[in-house]
């Protein structure tokens, strides 16, 4: 993903607009998540990885099609994402019986133990990330922005 820049300045019709602030507070979660995804291990795991394995964790094996509907990710980068993640047995992807273009993914034991480890990354992530913040203000950013994430997305006609 490419970073932008932190802004020198902001113009005043902007600096209080919850949308900026939204966009510059994922630019900075963006950011420390690259940040300490790289840091682990060999550094080439990413948000991805992390996403498709904690998927495979909680609703158990899957097609790629369906992982891919049921986390949100593009066909395309689930299959690759998937390749790097098989690559480091990390997961199993094999042909479903009953339909034989159909790859089903399970995450294997070395899976649940890296996902284990990267929970703990994430962790300190979500840490720096909200160090300002008390634990009720935490907690109030949290249900707020569950809250607003949980809107349906805008019809293609109105205005962002």
């Amino acid at each position: 993903m490419r970073q932008h820049p932190q802004p020198r300045r902001t113009p005043d019709r902007l600096k209080d607009r919850p949308s900026w602030l939204l966009g510059r507070a994922a630019a900075r979660a963006a950011a420390l998540l690259q940040a300490g995804f790289s840091a682990y291990g060999d550094g080439s795991l990413r948000g991805i990885h992390y996403r498709l394995l904690a998927a495979l964790e909680q609703w158990g094996p899957s097609s790629q099609a369906d992982l891919g509907r049921d986390t949100g990710i593009d066909p395309s980068d689930v299959t690759s994402a998937l390749a790097d993640l098989e690559a480091r047995d990390l997961v199993t992807r094999e042909v479903d019986p009953g339909h034989r273009r159909r790859k089903i993914v399970s995450i294997t034991p070395t899976g649940s133990a890296t996902l284990r480890s990267l929970d703990k990354v994430l962790d300190g992530i979500q840490e720096r990330l909200l160090e300002p913040l008390t634990a009720t203000q935490r907690r109030q950013l949290v249900a707020m922005m569950r809250r607003l994430a949980e809107q349906p997305p805008p019809d293609a006609g109105e205005p962002e």
